[in-house]
């Protein structure tokens, strides 16, 4: 399909006259690059200019068309993240950041005032569960207005689903870190499982839709350790280091399933609860 990293010019001529004759991979490969390549978007305007005047044509009449509609329509807000920035935080993903900050604020403050040895800290306790309410909204069509267009892009997939996850993570486990200092709560008790509770998120979500999966973790661990381990002011047994090879394992079989299954976040689904 390509040469020295370029599309070819046979690939590229098919492509400016509609695709016919392009293997689907090789079509969608050929989008991605012509997204971050100028030098063959340049090609393909010479490629349509010569090969199908009539679509030069169209796009002029719809350019024209589209200039006069904006010009007429109301300016949107501008927003305060830079371009880069808002390619790894969708819509609804900060307010639910925020809302976690909240919660390990108030876990913390609680450890705080009690000065108990004998309960186990909150900050702990709710730890490794804490990205889940971030992670709820990387790829949902009910937080994301966009999600449509962000599904059809050469960019969707695994890897971006991935990559704003990241984000999550990069914003949670340092404040994770901070509050688990203060409360006396190791990072070493509850990093690996953060990292299987998220992980898990996403290979739930492929089934059932990521706000749902990120649901369903959050109240079983919240009914099944949390509840039980303040009501006998004792820390789990899932906390303590003799089960993190256990975690560790499990983080590790659930990569594989998400590696496996990796083509689901790519499109869109006619049952459409599966994005909510």
């Amino acid at each position: 399909m390509r040469t020295s990293d370029h599309v070819t010019a046979g690939v590229l001529d098919r492509y400016a006259t509609g695709g016919t004759g392009i293997a689907a991979d090789t079509l969608w490969a050929v989008e991605a690059h012509l997204e971050n390549c100028a030098s063959c978007r340049e090609r393909l305007a010479d490629a349509v200019a010569e090969q199908s005047p009539q679509t030069v044509a169209l796009l002029a009449k719809v350019r024209a068309n589209l200039a006069a509609d904006v010009a007429r329509s109301p300016r949107m807000p501008a927003t305060w993240l830079p371009r880069r920035l808002a390619r790894w935080a969708p819509p609804g993903l900060l307010a639910r950041l925020a809302m976690t900050m909240l919660v390990l604020g108030a876990a913390l403050g609680l450890d705080v005032v009690a000065k108990s040895q004998v309960l186990p800290p909150l900050v702990l306790l709710v730890a490794p569960v804490a990205p889940l309410l971030g992670v709820a909204a990387v790829w949902s069509a009910g937080l994301d207005p966009a999600h449509e267009l962000v599904v059809a892009s050469p960019r969707a997939g695994l890897s971006m689903v991935l990559q704003r996850t990241m984000a999550v993570l990069v914003v949670i486990i340092p404040a994770l870190a901070v509050a688990g200092w203060l409360a006396g709560a190791s990072p070493a008790r509850w990093l690996l499982p953060c990292l299987a509770f998220t992980a898990g998120a996403l290979a739930l979500g492929e089934l059932i839709g990521l706000r749902r999966a990120a649901a369903v973790l959050a109240l079983t661990w919240t009914v099944g350790v949390i509840g039980p381990s303040v009501l006998v002011a004792r820390s789990p047994v899932l906390l303590e280091p003799a089960s993190l090879p256990y975690w560790a394992g499990l983080t590790a079989v659930i990569a594989v399933v998400l590696v496996l299954r990796r083509d689901v976040y790519t499109g869109l689904r006619s049952d459409t609860w599966f994005v909510r």
